[in-house]
């Protein structure tokens, strides 16, 4: 969640680091030509699908594609709001909205889908936005995927379906209270990673062992994200590819993509490569990006009423 406050100071400290750095962007301050410049090889042109048509979104701060259900995406508004999810199709269309039970909106900052080894499907709703770090403990709730039908395509939140019951966890950071927005499972170990919201260094990435519901599980630092970006760390929404050997990120402005070595085992390595720069579209407020099914295929939502989808499609290897 951006508030008018925290966006004043963002944009105080940019304009001083602008005033340290000749020809500085808010987008970038590195030359074009540092490893850090946009990498138009492997990523096409950004288009715009549809979008958003349901008003009931107004904050589309997290977003996920169905590994599932095809051409399924998932999104919640910010806090505010219910705890509501809602299902569009990549054109922005109403495919559902549901109440997820057993579950309550303090600052749902993300949302992530994840198929377990049972084949069953799974949303993760991270319960973690902390503006001014007065939270100490933080939620994650899991629920089972709904399943988008005739029936659904009707509602609304005054009509909403509702959702089996959500499980939830509680955590805390190990090093103390953190403003995440950025929610990531691996989609092989289960794993779940938090990557932190910083204005002045670079994002921390924060590890969770697989889902389960024993509560005050504590979060362990794995790692640092460190965008091409000004500032480098203000990372807003995430997702791992399918395969297990990408992470992208996005910030306000950009897309980013770090790819695992060919020939490391260790998922944690990945937190040690660069970040990629590659455009995802002129968004209004991104704080969205998913992996589509096949894992060459991205999404980006924005905030805002009636956001544009935004898609990009991979070079395939």
């Amino acid at each position: 969640m951006l508030n008018i406050p925290k966006f004043g100071r963002f944009v105080i400290f940019s304009l001083f680091l602008c005033a340290l750095v000749s020809s500085c962007s808010i987008v970038s301050s590195r030359p074009a030509d540092t490893p850090y410049d946009m990498d138009v090889s492997k990523f096409r042109e950004p288009e715009i699908t549809g979008s958003i048509g349901s008003r009931e979104i107004r904050e589309s701060s997290g977003v996920a594609a169905s590994r599932c259900q095809e051409n399924v995406l998932w999104t919640h508004n910010d806090s505010d709001d219910g705890p509501f999810i809602f299902a569009l199709d990549p054109q922005g269309r109403n495919l559902g909205t549901w109440k997820v039970a057993n579950s309550e909106n303090v600052d749902w900052e993300d949302i992530v889908a994840f198929k377990d080894a049972d084949g069953r499907c799974y949303l993760l709703i991270a319960d973690t936005g902390n503006n001014y770090r007065k939270r100490n403990v933080l939620k994650i709730y899991r629920v089972e995927e709904p399943s988008v039908t005739n029936k659904s395509l009707e509602t609304r939140r005054r009509n909403s379906l509702v959702t089996e019951p959500a499980e939830n966890f509680s955590f805390s950071f190990e090093d103390g209270a953190h403003d995440a927005e950025t929610i990531l499972v691996h989609p092989a170990s289960g794993n779940i990673y938090l990557v932190t919201k910083n204005i002045t260094s670079a994002a921390g990435v924060y590890k969770l062992e697989p889902f389960h519901t024993t509560p005050d599980q504590t979060a362990i630092k794995v790692g640092n994200i460190s965008v091409p970006a000004v500032p480098n760390g203000l990372i807003t929404g995430g997702d791992i590819s399918p395969d297990g050997r990408r992470v992208t990120v996005c910030d306000y402005f950009g897309a980013y993509e770090l790819t695992l070595p060919e020939n490391a085992s260790d998922f944690d390595k990945i937190w040690e490569t660069r970040a990629i720069r590659f455009d995802i579209g002129k968004r209004a407020q991104g704080e969205a990006i998913t992996y589509a099914d096949d894992g060459n295929t991205l999404y980006a939502t924005s905030e805002k009423r009636n956001s544009p989808i935004y898609r990009v499609f991979r070079q395939i290897e």
